[in-house]
């Protein structure tokens, strides 16, 4: 399996920052040791006219000039420099490899990205630049697929996500999330689930196998881009919900069966995860990577069957 990564391409943050940035590099190094038969990848650059396919170019120039208001930086979480405009747009362009290999080989993944909050005007909760949205609408583009699934497990709402594709009928956006958490104004994806506080593994499947089951009753994806956020995570300190490391393996599987069952390939993406303890993050994620990695091959054969 292809895997894309960033984490050498480091913002500077404030010390005591919430934001665990080092998470990326050590999954990569966690993933290299522990798994076979992957190959990883330096994440590509992103071009203004691709950011275009989901942002206004105005936001794209303000952004990468460093001319963001003081409330616009602030809403993102992260101060400007040059270094976060580079990791944005390589992390929007690991997810766009990670489509086109998926597409080729039947999963693949970016070891960052899921960044749901960006709207196409702004950015919010450490999402610049929203690459799920940018990466459907340039699979689209290069007439790879014509109808593409965002399965948005993080446990925040996609909202940026659900805002750029309101009125896209070729996008299908799901998204299940905890009710009472971030953000607190949601907007509306063509699928919502919303969990309750303390929510665990069993209510959880069950709420997932219903909402896959809604969605491909009413959608038919070619191309699904899964957020495998760590944050639904028991000892997450910002999730809220109580899903145990076998609940969030099931929760994996489950997405991956569905898509093998159907022969459509899967681009994996990391999206959040704020564990009290950053292992516990990064064990998350490390076991996403290693079960997508097992049905790389059996998707690959369904999707030519």
């Amino acid at each position: 399996m292809k895997a894309f990564y960033s984490d050498h391409f480091v913002l500077p943050l404030p010390e005591r920052h919430r934001f665990p940035m080092q998470k990326y590099r050590l999954v990569r190094e966690s993933a290299l040791a522990a798994i076979p038969d992957i190959e990883f990848n330096e994440a590509p650059f992103t071009s203004d006219g691709v950011l275009a396919l989901a942002h206004h170019p105005a936001y794209i120039q303000r952004v990468s000039a460093g001319e963001l208001s003081p409330a616009q930086q602030k809403a993102i979480g992260f101060p400007w420099s040059p270094q976060m405009v580079e990791r944005s747009r390589r992390s929007a362009g690991a997810t766009i490899e990670a489509c086109r290999a998926a597409l080729l080989h039947g999963v693949a993944a970016n070891l960052a990205g899921g960044t749901h909050h960006a709207y196409a005007d702004r950015g919010e909760g450490f999402c610049v630049f929203n690459d799920g949205a940018i990466a459907a609408r340039l699979m689209q583009a290069e007439r790879r697929v014509q109808r593409v699934a965002i399965v948005d497990l993080d446990v925040h709402q996609g909202n940026g996500t659900a805002s750029i594709l309101a009125h896209d009928d070729s996008v299908f956006t799901l998204s299940v999330h905890g009710q009472n958490n971030y953000p607190f104004e949601k907007e509306c994806s063509d699928l919502d689930v919303a969990l309750a506080d303390g929510t665990g593994d069993a209510e959880y499947l069950r709420a997932l196998r219903e909402a896959l089951a809604t969605m491909f009753c009413r959608f038919s994806p070619q191309l699904i881009i899964y957020l495998a956020g760590a944050d639904p995570h028991e000892g997450d300190r910002l999730g809220r919900l109580k899903l145990t490391m076998a609940g969030l393996a099931a929760r994996d599987r489950l997405v991956l069966e569905q898509a093998r069952e159907r022969g459509i390939p899967v681009a994996v993406a990391m999206a959040g995860g704020y564990g009290k303890n950053i292992q516990d993050t990064v064990a998350v994620h490390v076991q996403t990577i290693g079960i997508a990695s097992s049905y790389a091959d059996c998707i690959a054969a369904a999707s030519r069957a």
